[in-house]
């Protein structure tokens, strides 16, 4: 089928803590949708069946709980109301937005997704209600290619929000279409938790999942582009991931993405949105992902001269690494219960420092969550304090092989090169209780190669 998602460079609200009237908070956002009215004519234009934009693209951010709220809709979240806001607008008051998405959809012939703002009046009597008297998520719908509302999913997991509430339950949210099946449906951070990421995937046998964001890139390992490829690939599924293009505050990286292909973009130079439209096979059930839970151990190898072992802060965790150094080697270094191991060569020596490093603990800063990670990654310059820091460019073509004794299944393959780009690697996966990822040759310099291991159990 042909995909396409926008990466969407927002028209912001000068002031968004001011008050204003639902007016005023159309008109912003009618700026905005009319720019996605060119897009959706653009892909349909070239064939696409399904159109994804990304999180926080008609609103806007950085708003207050009661500044956002003259930029809600009202939508009914049930699967039992059959509404096509394009051709019944009176149905519901506030659903302006929707309007014009179904619209947008219904004369386009195609299927779209979009994030928008969303309220819903609760009772005083339900424990939960805010004290204002209503509920205000940060809300996905899907559109039916004659503008029918065919999904909604409220954001569960918040990235600082305060303008909006988490769901009381998580949203298992999916869609059926003519044309690829099954599509699931989440938000962002929701990428880094099993709640309801993980669990919509493995238990609903989800092969297709759309994935609005507004992603702050952090090198090197949770850049938009190498989690978003990551996450296709480990879970054996396609990915159609639309952000926010907001270059000055790190936000850029889209891409469609396949468990052997991506189409991606990447790009902190330049202004304006862009359109990635592309034809994808559609992912069937039966090849099923292999996550087994690891048990068991192996014998540790005999130790040559060892080099120095020495720790330093990568995304603001405390990993202990060791240098890479020389033409050729095998390394190891351990923390907790995981030690991670690589076996290198490069056929260049360039004066570049790479390092091998391991973390095995809570991660708790913008967010609470376990992470057991191996990585080997170029340092920001020659000395070791400067190892974990972002770099986006490098020259080293690195063989390797790459691997560790992981306690947990979910293992997110990061591999990325000079520039911000992405490469795939030769194999990977699970053998004799330790998941290794290696690699020859490089398409360009090495960035990153990691494996990101999600331990949700211990969350």
């Amino acid at each position: 089928y042909v995909a396409a998602v926008y990466e969407h460079e927002s028209i912001l609200s000068p002031n968004p803590t001011a008050l204003v009237d639902r007016q005023s908070a159309l008109g912003l956002m009618g700026r905005n949708l009319d720019i996605y009215e060119q897009q959706v004519v653009a892909a349909a234009r070239q064939g696409a069946h399904i159109i994804v934009f990304p999180e926080d693209g008609i609103h806007g951010f950085n708003f207050t709980r009661s500044s956002i709220y003259p930029y809600l809709d009202f939508v009914p979240h049930s699967q039992f109301v059959k509404w096509n806001p394009c051709r019944e607008p009176y149905l519901f008051n506030d659903t302006e937005v929707l309007q014009r998405l179904s619209c947008m959809a219904q004369q386009n012939k195609i299927f779209l997704v979009a994030n928008l703002g969303t309220k819903q009046a609760c009772e005083h009597t339900d424990p939960r209600c805010p004290s204002d008297g209503r509920y205000q998520f940060n809300t996905n719908v899907a559109f039916s290619d004659d503008g029918t509302l065919v999904a909604t999913y409220r954001k569960h997991n918040l990235y600082f929000e305060y303008a909006f509430d988490t769901p009381a339950e998580p949203d298992y949210t999916f869609f059926d279409t003519p044309f690829a099946g099954k599509f699931g449906m989440f938000t962002c951070f929701d990428i880094l938790f099993f709640e309801p990421a993980v669990k919509l995937i493995r238990h609903y046998n989800v092969k297709q999942v759309v994935y609005p964001t507004a992603w702050m890139n952090q090198l090197p390992l949770l850049s938009a582009v190498e989690f978003q490829q990551a996450f296709a690939t480990a879970f054996n599924i396609n990915v159609l991931a639309a952000n926010i293009h907001h270059p000055t505050l790190g936000m850029t990286g889209s891409g469609i993405y396949t468990p052997v292909k991506s189409f991606i973009y990447h790009n902190m130079e330049s202004y304006g949105g862009k359109l990635i439209v592309a034809e994808i096979p559609v992912i069937t059930t039966g090849n099923e992902t292999k996550l087994e839970k690891p048990h068991g151990s192996v014998s540790e190898r005999g130790s040559e001269q060892l080099p120095p072992v020495f720790h330093a802060e990568m995304m603001y965790d405390n990993f202990t690494f060791v240098p890479v150094w020389g033409e050729k080697g095998e390394l190891q270094v351990c923390a907790n219960t995981l030690c991670c191991y690589l076996s290198y060569q490069r056929a260049v020596v360039t004066d570049e420092l790479y390092a091998l490093g391991v973390f095995d603990g809570l991660h708790t800063v913008h967010g609470t969550y376990y992470v057991q990670a191996c990585a080997l990654v170029k340092c920001g310059g020659l000395h070791f304090s400067t190892c974990g820091q972002e770099v986006t460019d490098a020259s080293a073509v690195i063989d390797f092989q790459l691997w560790g004794n992981m306690s947990t299944p979910y293992i997110f393959p990061l591999l990325l090169t000079s520039g911000v780009t992405l490469d795939f690697a030769d194999h990977m996966g699970w053998k004799n209780n330790h998941y290794f990822l290696s690699k020859n040759r490089t398409s360009s310099g090495l960035l990153t190669a990691a494996l990101y291991g999600r331990w949700y159990e211990k969350d």
